[in-house]
């Protein structure tokens, strides 16, 4: 089934999308009903490239080349990364470009990948399974950056999507919790994701969501519950994480994670690595070892709370998002601070996803029963004299919002003025976000602090930042859309859009040929099985029939020829009819009592 425009959850550990149904959204699910694809990729020698479950389970195999948690790479530099390196087991480098600007880049199989370009493989199988859209809303968390945001809309360019909008993942989430509560007064937004955390305070009000604010932290989440469990074992068993074994972080990691996913339902739980002692984890000792990050949660949802000027036990619901979210900790911290049990009847991993497809639907259809009023998540400001931040836009401001303030200069006769864009809460331009800089020129030589230079911020509604200068005496005039100093350039993004298009055949080629050599192993196992089970109803000359196919057809998965695959598959499919029919008889003989198909009148069938 294909559609226009979806709504793109792109997470930390898995993605998916939802698009509207007869007026409803719903969740984009394959043949075997599963909608969640994990957000990680496995680099073959060949190049080829797998996505999603089939990337996952080659986790521990090949570690080197098996990337996860990409989202935790976007928008950001190589400082910012500092205290998770050794936990990762590839290396990640940062280059820095002609015009400045610091890229960081994933090293695989002796090629550089940008975070972007990892976001866009896992973001063309998402767009796949939903029917290669070509429109999308995709989400964020509420306290992403404008670089990390500027990042995650050039992801979904180069996957060859029109990116209608970057929504806030618990503002998305309250869209779809509210669709049939629209006068639900005041929601919290508990989201606690694989990578991120974020707490949105919203207004539900006769069909307009109002965001009142918004708080959270880009480095806490259940990969940071994972790390501590890593950690927990490592100290129990004497080993150094710090050496960086690939395998030994790949294989600790999934440890890890299955010992908290069964801490939810189960008083104790084991993490085992093949050789080694296993060690038990009682769900006390790992309340123990996450307390300190669940209490920075719920102290970033006091701070969103003070700030939208409600206390906590007044807000009429609380709504959980993200897997980490289903932690029994978490759910009792969360029903403490705000006085009630949390809204659980919507799937956690799939209420962001569904609420993105209500904002994609609300911007294509024309339908207007909904308003989404959302605001800028992080103060934006000016770099002035000694290094300070003068704020032009505070957080917490409803988006699209203008502001300007007057700035004048400190040096007599100046002609020019260099205007650097910061983002953040400190004080000091050194503790904030650099987002770039322009310069304002051909302003008259004037004694000091006489030129008056008016500098106006927009950020639009869908969250893009542009600022602009006037003199006002001499008239001059500046402008610059800003990207973030970090990260891929417009003509790099165009640059790996046209690759993306150049490349679609081959990719597709590729993807075709892993999907039949997944299907023609399946049907090899399959086969192998049913010879064991029936095969002596064969005459020998079936059964040499179906070894030559299934040689054939080995053969063929050891190249890389499409249509050759194809052919062999459709030879041993063929080869193997006699075989299906043997084991429908054996089935028949045990049902109805030893009459085979052949010999069962209609009555009987």
């Amino acid at each position: 089934m294909s559609t226009a425009v979806v709504g793109i959850d792109l997470g930390t550990t898995f993605s998916l999308a939802a698009r509207m149904v007869n007026g409803r959204p719903e969740v984009v699910r394959d043949a075997a009903g599963v909608a969640l694809v994990p957000s990680c990729l496995s680099f073959h020698d060949d190049g080829t490239v797998l996505v999603g479950s089939a990337a996952r389970a080659r986790a521990l195999l090949d570690p080197e080349h098996t990337i996860f948690s990409v989202k935790r790479l976007m928008g950001r530099t190589l400082k910012d990364l500092e205290a998770e390196l050794t936990l990762i087991p590839h290396q990640i480098v940062e280059r820095e470009q002609a015009d400045g600007r610091k890229v960081l880049r994933v090293r695989l199989n002796g090629r550089e990948h940008t975070p972007e370009e990892l976001s866009a493989m896992i973001l063309r199988e998402v767009r796949r399974r939903a029917g290669d859209p070509t429109k999308a809303v995709i989400t964020v968390p509420a306290y992403f950056d404008d670089a990390q945001r500027q990042a995650t809309r050039d992801a979904g360019r180069i996957a060859g999507l029109d990116v209608l909008r970057i929504v806030n993942e618990p503002t998305a989430a309250a869209l779809a919790y509210g669709l049939d509560r629209l006068n639900a007064g005041t929601v919290a937004v508990y989201d606690l994701g694989g990578g991120t955390f974020d707490c949105s305070i919203l207004t539900l009000q006769d069909g307009v969501f109002k965001v009142l604010s918004t708080n959270g932290d880009t480095r806490l989440g259940g990969d940071d519950f994972d790390q501590l469990l890593m950690h927990h074992y490592a100290a129990k068993a004497g080993l150094d994480l710090t050496a960086r074994d690939p395998l030994l972080l790949q294989t600790l990691r999934d440890a890890a994670e299955r010992c908290k996913v069964a801490l939810s339902t189960a008083d104790a739980a084991t993490i085992a690595l093949p050789g080694r002692e296993p060690l038990t984890v009682t769900r006390t000792e790992f309340d123990a070892l996450i307390l300190p990050l669940v209490v920075r949660s719920i102290n970033k949802c006091r701070a969103a709370c003070r700030d939208a000027g409600i206390d906590p036990k007044a807000v009429s619901d609380t709504v959980l998002v993200g897997g980490s979210s289903r932690v029994p900790l978490v759910r009792r911290m969360v029903a403490d601070l705000f006085g009630k049990e949390p809204q659980t009847h919507l799937n956690p991993d799939e209420v962001v996803a569904m609420g993105a497809a209500v904002q994609a639907d609300i911007l294509t259809s024309g339908k207007r029963t909904v308003l989404l009023l959302d605001v800028v998540p992080l103060s934006l400001g000016i770099e002035t004299l000694g290094g300070v931040v003068d704020k032009v836009i505070d957080r917490n401001t409803t988006v699209p919002c203008r502001a300007t303030t007057r700035y004048t200069t400190f040096v007599e006769g100046q002609t020019a003025v260099k205007l650097t864009i910061f983002q953040g809460e400190r004080e000091l331009a050194r503790d904030c976000r650099r987002l770039g800089e322009f310069t304002l020129g051909g302003i008259p030589p004037m004694a000091a602090q006489l030129p008056q230079l008016d500098v106006t911020f927009l950020v639009n509604a869908d969250g893009i930042l542009t600022v602009s200068a006037v003199e006002q005496r001499s008239g001059q005039k500046a402008s610059v859309e800003v990207k973030a100093s970090h990260g891929l350039s417009q003509d790099e993004v165009e640059t790996l859009v046209l690759e993306s298009v150049e490349h679609a055949h081959a990719d597709f080629r590729a993807r075709q040929f892993i999907e039949l050599t997944n299907k023609a192993d399946a049907d090899l196992r399959h086969t192998t099985k049913g010879l064991a089970a029936a095969g002596e109803a064969l005459s020998p000359e079936q059964v040499a029939a179906v070894d030559f196919a299934a040689a054939d057809l080995r053969r063929a998965m050891n190249g890389t020829d499409v249509p050759a695959l194809q052919a062999a598959s459709d030879r041993f499919n063929t080869a193997t009819i006699p075989l299906a029919e043997a084991l429908m008889n054996a089935a028949a003989k045990q049902l109805f009592g030893g009459q085979s198909t052949a010999r069962l009148d209609a009555d009987q069938l």
